[in-house]
Order: C-alpha cells, then sequence, then structure tokens
C-alpha cells in the first residue's frame, strides 16, 4: 500500500516537472534559437541575455538541471518497467505512450550529449557560446541530422507528454476531451517542431 502510494506521488512529481518547469524552459530554449533566423547577431544578442540573467547557476540548478535529472532517471524507470494500458487505451494511444518511452530515452541521451557540446565546453573553456559554436556543430552532416531528428523526438516526447499530463492530473477525463486533446498536441507538436527544425537549419 505504502509503495503504491508513493509510486502516484513519484509519478506525478514526474509528470509535473515534464512541463513545469521542463516544458516551459525546452519552449524559451527554442524560442532563443529560434532567433537565428534573424542572423547570427540576434541569435547572439538573445543568447546573451540569457547569459546574463542574475542568478544564472543556481537557476540552471534548480528549474533545469535538477528537474531533467529526476524527469530523465524516473522516466528511465517507467520506460524499463511499465506495460502498455492494453485494454484500457486504444490502440492508437498505445502506441503513443509506447513512442513516449522511445523519445523519452532519446531525449536523455540528446540532453546530455547537447549538454555536454554547449555548457561544459564553455565551461572548460574550449569553445565560446554563441552562433558560430552551433554553426561549427551542424556543419557536420553527422550531428545536422543528429540534431533534426533528436530535436523532433524531444518535441514529441512533450507536445504528447501533454496529455498524458493532462490526464494524469484529472483535466481529462472523458474520451471525448482525451480525443479532442489529443489534436491540439498533434497541432503544438507541428508548431514547436517547425519552430525547432528551422532553428537547426538556420545555423547551416
Amino acid at each position: 500500500m505504502g509503495y503504491t502510494k508513493n509510486q502516484f506521488y513519484l509519478r506525478r512529481i514526474h509528470s509535473l516537472l515534464g512541463v513545469i518547469p521542463i516544458g516551459a524552459f525546452l519552449l524559451v530554449h527554442l524560442t532563443v534559437n529560434h532567433q537565428a533566423t534573424k542572423g547570427a547577431g540576434a541569435f547572439n544578442q538573445a543568447a546573451g541575455f540569457m547569459e546574463s540573467l542574475p542568478f544564472l547557476l543556481a537557476l540552471e540548478i534548480f528549474l533545469i538541471y535538477l528537474p531533467i535529472l529526476y524527469h530523465a532517471l524516473y522516466g528511465i524507470h517507467i520506460a524499463f518497467t511499465a506495460k502498455e494500458n492494453v485494454g484500457h487505451y486504444s490502440w492508437f494511444r498505445n502506441w503513443m505512450f509506447l513512442l513516449q518511452r522511445i523519445t523519452g530515452v532519446l531525449a536523455f541521451i540528446f540532453i546530455a550529449i547537447h549538454f555536454y557540446q554547449t555548457k561544459v565546453e564553455m565551461w572548460l573553456g574550449h569553445k565560446e557560446l554563441g552562433f558560430n559554436m552551433m554553426q561549427d556543430y551542424l556543419s557536420n552532416p553527422f550531428w545536422l541530422i543528429f540534431y533534426l531528428v533528436l530535436t523532433v523526438a524531444v518535441i514529441f516526447h512533450f507536445a504528447n507528454g501533454l496529455w498524458s499530463f493532462l490526464v494524469t492530473w484529472g483535466a481529462l477525463q472523458s474520451a471525448k476531451s482525451q480525443r479532442v486533446f489529443t489534436w491540439v498536441s498533434l497541432v503544438v507538436f507541428v508548431i514547436v517542431s517547425y519552430i525547432g527544425v528551422s532553428a537547426i537549419l538556420a545555423f547551416v
């Protein structure tokens, strides 16, 4: 009983962190990246503003790194222990559940690599954060394809995760509301994917 109750709260926290603050950070991050479509100067200005925020390291640790770490580790636990809800949800929703788990693992890998290539390389003094940093990486066809595919995977995980979040927190209780929000999450996926992909291509 105690284990089940703990699992209930751990899943709630996992779900909440996936939207606030991680989902919010994703949207802000992609919006900053999208400034690259306006040129190197616009991107560097936006990135510089983010880097100049007061108490930046504390904000990153408590609003980004720790939430992502918890969400990722508990998400991996779910991915390798949970079963599809056959009989409870539709065939389509079970496929979405499977894709959610797969993209969650891919997102964890992508975030770790992207974090190293940007933040760690900058902290080590090997790279200077800015337009040229990403241009150097994305001039390599391997990294270009890697970033395009994995960015879309992360965005799918976020958009589809909105549906799971609202179901988990009781906002989507009826079958009709769940069907309607499936289309809403698809629209979110398409719009945010456009922002993310166009930002990547702007560096090429």
